[in-house]
């Protein structure tokens, strides 16, 4: 079934309640994809090799490497598909559709051999709870195109801004990318410092592993479409180590606020898609939460922030003659 497109300016609703079964299905997917990213790439500080990234039709690994050169796996959420492509010009496609998650893991798997992709990975979720082995999965197979287009979408637009608040930091600073594990879209700046070790933990997640993301100080701010416990998608920003001023700090927009539960400010989503200008809604967002977090951890800021508005134009017009 084909659905109208949303117009260029506008920001698609996402309610939690109406595609849940969907979200919690395409989590499942999305994480078969990235454990394979995760084994076939080597290992990117702060687990950014096993991210994905937001391209024109979804979702995609970028290239990994194999023994034949390289290969790429993307989510197309425009026609519906999974589709793998070589660098020895082959492809495979597997339809996105009402399916079991161990329906999905078997049927890509068939796919990655015949291109002769050799990878396995360990088919447990991670950072889930209670988590049914991929192989196993029989209860999680809801797929509704309409809402994945709309959250897709939803992304399209997040990151767009997320690039935009990104480019204004000379520092080291994450790429704009997607953790499976979770199912949030992040970016995350760094102060040049190292952290305390993180005594957090998540569910079927090695410490270390989280000690290492976590290695040196961040303000991380991001994207995250809720759960039962949560029923509603929020943008968030955090940071870590956490001063004690943190919380006090005002932030913007009026809608946004500090939960002592999270332990981090949220926004949400309804509040941008509503607003007569969600981008700058979204923008004015993340840069007050990165600023409560870098005044009260005292950093750098003038070393560490930047201002290429002058270049941008310069180069403009150089491209232009």
């Amino acid at each position: 079934m084909q659905h109208s497109p949303l117009s260029s300016g506008q920001w698609p609703v996402i309610d939690y309640n109406s595609w849940k079964d969907t979200l919690a299905t395409v989590h499942l997917w999305t994480q078969i994809v990235g454990k394979i990213r995760l084994r076939q790439m080597p290992w990117l500080n702060h687990s950014w090799h096993v991210t994905l990234y937001v391209n024109p039709y979804g979702l995609s690994t970028g290239s990994m490497p194999y023994r034949h050169g390289i290969f790429q796996i993307d989510f197309d959420f425009v026609h519906h598909q999974v589709v793998i492509t070589t660098s020895k010009g082959e492809k495979e496609a597997l339809g996105l559709r009402p399916r079991t998650v161990a329906d999905f893991y078997a049927s890509l798997f068939d796919k990655l051999q015949s291109l002769n992709i050799d990878v396995t990975i360990y088919p447990v979720p991670s950072e889930m709870p209670d988590a049914i082995p991929f192989t196993k999965d029989q209860l999680h197979q809801s797929y509704d195109q309409h809402q994945m287009e709309h959250f897709w979408q939803a992304l399209v637009r997040m990151h767009n801004v997320f690039t935009r608040f990104r480019a204004g930091f000379t520092g080291k600073c994450s790429p704009v990318h997607f953790f499976w594990g979770a199912f949030d879209l992040a970016v995350t700046r760094f102060s040049g410092r190292d952290a305390p070790v993180h005594q957090g933990e998540m569910p079927n997640m090695p410490a270390v592993v989280m000690q290492e993301a976590y290695s040196k100080e961040v303000s991380s701010c991001g994207f995250w479409p809720g759960n039962d416990q949560f029923p509603q998608a929020f943008f968030y920003s955090y940071a870590y180590p956490v001063a004690p001023e943190f919380a006090t700090q005002p932030v913007q927009p009026a809608t946004a606020f500090y939960s002592p539960e999270m332990g981090e400010f949220l926004l949400p989503y309804a509040a941008v898609q509503q607003s007569d200008d969600p981008e700058g809604t979204l923008m004015a967002f993340l840069q007050s939460t990165y600023e409560a977090a870098a005044n009260t951890s005292h950093w750098d800021r003038k070393a560490l922030e930047c201002d290429h508005s002058d270049l941008e134009e310069a180069y403009g017009c150089y491209k232009t003659r």
